[in-house]
């Protein structure tokens, strides 16, 4: 199966020392308020999720989710989770550290398109 999400080592090695701090966390992909659109990472729970939400699966064992309206315009990319030096302005747990997630995307291949793993709606 070909996952919508994911996520590479730097940003991996951020989320492990978010989670010594603040334990389980979750991602909700900003829908363009306050700095664009981009990753945010929250304190699991701490972010409701709605209806109007999807999950596209995991990175670094935490739930990545976004908006049903904006999956729309995103549906045919694979997401990467990268981090970037620099604050962004948003309530992301990471800006303290002096950085911030990123999303960098890819549109799939007809083969990946064939075999994507299922959303699961909230």
């Amino acid at each position: 199966m070909t996952p919508r999400v994911l996520i590479t080592p730097e940003a991996e090695k951020i989320v492990a020392q978010l989670k010594d701090r603040y334990g389980p966390l979750m991602f909700h992909q900003s829908g363009g308020c306050c700095d664009g659109s981009q990753p945010m990472c929250f304190e699991k729970g701490e972010f409701r999720v709605s209806e109007s939400d999807v999950m596209l699966g995991e990175i670094a064992d935490c739930a990545f989710y976004m908006s049903r309206d904006q999956f729309e315009y995103w549906k045919h990319t694979q997401l990467i989770i990268d981090v970037t030096p620099g604050r962004g302005a948003s309530f992301s747990l990471e800006i303290p550290l002096g950085v911030r997630f990123i999303t960098r995307s890819r549109l799939y291949t007809p083969d990946e398109a064939e075999n994507l793993t299922q959303i699961e709606t909230c």
